[in-house]
């Protein structure tokens, strides 16, 4: 992008601005901006089109606002090709925080393994999804019921391995678990009444297995004989003319033909689960399964799957077998799941152990941070394999440090302690991230800088002021900085190398902003000291001079300065021919200088200029008049020249 161009109207004060930003030669320019004037109007207009959000006049909101902000073919620009640097915001984070600690190709390496194994896994949790009718929860509660955890899915997946690949019959893959396990329902199962009343009924229920004539508790129970059914019927044993016996207590049974063996499984169930003193158990449990909508849902679930009676005193272990019994029905999908992680396993532990020793452009940040700017803490990143491999945010922890002692503490604790030069250049951090991350994704941005060094000591403003350096020496980025302090202003357009067409002063008049390109090209003083002929650029001279004479050792000169600067006993007896002496004496290049009116007063002189310009002035006001008005203000206040007056 070579050109920014701008046209604002109504923008949160700003009645009209309209500017073309030419980047080809540099890419910063410096805009000064006295307060009041459209600083912070300008930085919040960008940051609503970066926000992708309307601006409005705060005060006229009826107002019609227009905001136009297009490259140099009149492309409007994208919000993503904007970011506004705020003099301070605590909460900001940056969102591209993740994107410095990832390496590319190792997260590229893991992305694929786990496409694979995560195809896999959707299979097999789909038909999960239609059996236990979870919905999307499956993962979580399956992987819980087997670990505790919630995010242990391919744990619990190799825990019933075993149980999945053994030929027991799928007994419960009918069962559909969210009408058997709702928090309310295991909520009632859990109660002490239902639980005795349970035991009841487990209790006949085991004394009618006991005395079937082909049933044994804990042995061979209706459950394992229609197994054996199953097993038989889907290896063509009766088909093969085989028979067997069944073995009662008081005769043996021949069974020839699958129908027998069915009815008998069968008669003998029903004579079990019908008998009156069960029966009579299950009508106490059916009482009690009437409190409310969802447990009659229950009992109702339940009048039709009795079976499950016997599984009820063991939630944990009966949500295992349901789980089991939904596997063996899909067992080719879970064999796959399965096959697929293993494969994937190994190459996947290699790539965590490689990301843990990972030294990602995070440390770069870090880097940059401790190197230049002066804070009692170092950044710690503590999942920083998860951040590279998953999509899991970093946790990040802060190193306290006091001389020889360190501290681990969170970010929280860390605000309670640091003073606000701190906190502040903790918000600087978060800024580089956020350049880093971009400048690692290649995103082209104008960076919209707002007094991003106002309130800093000096040693962590020159440390911005070369990080600013940094950012205007990289392709991908043009930046805009705007302050209202003068000396900031002066200082970033002397590091950054700006020439006049970068360095812009900000003009309100009564309908519009102007930006002005910087009549001095280096420094005023440079300018003033050959233009002493003008009343402005002599008066201005006198506190630059004053400043020479102190580092000279010139005493003299010196006190006779500082006369004119605020009110002393010779203040009033100051003329213009006293002044022309002392600017001899320190400038040695100004020997021959001869000034006008060598009679006349020099606070006269302040005064009647300050007058002047007053009188004169319109809002367009330049740099010399403001000094001059600054120099007169103090020995103009009447309380402050009573004194000499006096005197």
């Amino acid at each position: 992008m070579n050109k920014l161009k701008i046209e604002f109207e109504n923008c949160y004060g700003i009645k009209q601005l309209k500017y073309d930003f030419d980047f080809s030669v540099k890419s910063t320019y410096a805009i000064y901006a006295a307060n009041g004037t459209m600083k912070t109007s300008f930085a919040n207009t960008f940051m609503d089109f970066s926000n992708s959000r309307p601006s409005a006049d705060s005060i006229f909101t009826v107002r019609e606002t227009k905001r136009i902000i297009t490259d140099e073919n009149g492309d409007e620009l994208q919000a993503e090709e904007i970011f506004v640097i705020e003099p301070y915001n605590q909460s900001f984070k940056s969102q591209k925080l993740s994107t410095l600690l990832v390496n590319k190709k190792l997260k590229e390496k893991y992305d694929e393994i786990h496409l694979k194994i995560n195809e896999k896994k959707d299979a097999l949790t789909k038909e999960l999804i239609l059996k236990s009718g979870l919905k999307k929860s499956v993962d979580t509660e399956f992987s819980t019921d087997f670990t505790t955890y919630p995010n242990e899915f391919f744990k619990a997946i190799g825990r019933v391995k075993t149980e999945v690949q053994d030929e027991k019959e799928a007994e419960f893959s009918d069962i559909i678990y969210l009408k058997v396990f709702s928090p309310k329902v295991i909520a009632f199962l859990e109660t002490k009444d239902f639980k005795t009343k349970l035991q009841d009924y487990i209790e006949k229920y085991n004394d009618l297995i006991d005395s079937s004539a082909y049933f044994q508790k804990g042995i061979f129970n209706h459950n394992n004989a229609s197994t054996i059914a199953k097993n038989l019927k889907d290896n063509g044993f009766f088909k093969a003319k085989h028979s067997l016996i069944l073995n009662a207590d008081t005769d043996k049974k021949q069974i020839k033909t699958e129908e027998e063996l069915t009815i008998i499984i069968q008669t003998e169930k029903d004579t079990i689960l019908n008998n009156p003193e069960l029966l009579k158990a299950f009508d106490d449990i059916d009482k009690a399964l009437t409190k409310n909508a969802e447990l009659k849902t229950f009992r109702n679930y339940l009048l039709e799957n009795q079976k499950i009676l016997p599984e009820l005193p063991n939630l944990n272990g009966f949500k295992q077998k349901v789980w089991v019994s939904y596997l063996k029905e899909h067992k080719q999908l879970f064999l796959d799941l399965d096959t697929e992680y293993n494969k994937g396993k190994e190459e996947i532990e290699k790539i965590v152990s490689q990301a843990k020793s990972e030294e990602t452009d995070w440390r770069t940040v870090i880097g940059i941070f401790n190197k230049r700017f002066s804070v009692p803490f170092k950044l710690k990143v503590k999942n920083q394999e998860d951040v590279i491999l998953k999509r899991n945010g970093p946790a990040i922890n802060f190193e306290f440090i006091d001389k020889d002692d360190k501290c681990e503490i969170d970010e929280t604790q860390l605000y309670k302690v640091l003073s606000n030069g701190e906190k502040r250049a903790l918000y600087i951090l978060n800024i580089i991230f956020e350049v880093q991350a971009r400048l690692k994704d290649q995103q082209k941005t104008i960076f919209i800088v707002d007094d991003i060094a106002d309130s800093f000591d000096y040693k962590n403003k020159y440390a911005i002021i070369e990080y600013l350096q940094d950012i205007s020496n990289n392709s991908m980025f043009n930046q805009i900085v705007l302050s209202h302090n003068y000396d900031f202003f002066r200082t970033i357009s002397s590091r950054l190398d700006m020439s006049r067409e970068q360095k812009l002063n900000s003009i309100k008049t009564e309908d519009k902003i102007i930006l002005e390109k910087e009549f001095y090209q280096n420094s005023p003083f440079e300018y003033w000291k050959n233009h002493l002929d003008k009343q402005e650029m002599l008066i201005d001279s006198i506190p630059f001079i004053r400043n020479l004479a102190e580092y000279t050792g010139d005493e003299p000169n010196f006190l006779k300065l500082t006369s004119l600067l605020h009110i002393k006993p010779d203040t009033q007896s100051i003329k213009v021919s006293h002044l022309e002496t002392v600017y001899k004496d320190i400038l040695k290049d100004k020997a021959t200088l001869v000034l006008n009116n060598p009679n006349k007063l020099v606070i006269d002189l302040i005064f009647e200029t300050a007058d002047s310009i007053l009188i004169g002035t319109d809002e367009t006001i330049e740099l010399e008049n403001k000094i001059t008005l600054a120099i007169g203000i103090r020995p103009a206040i009447p309380e402050l020249r009573q004194p000499t007056l006096v005197s």
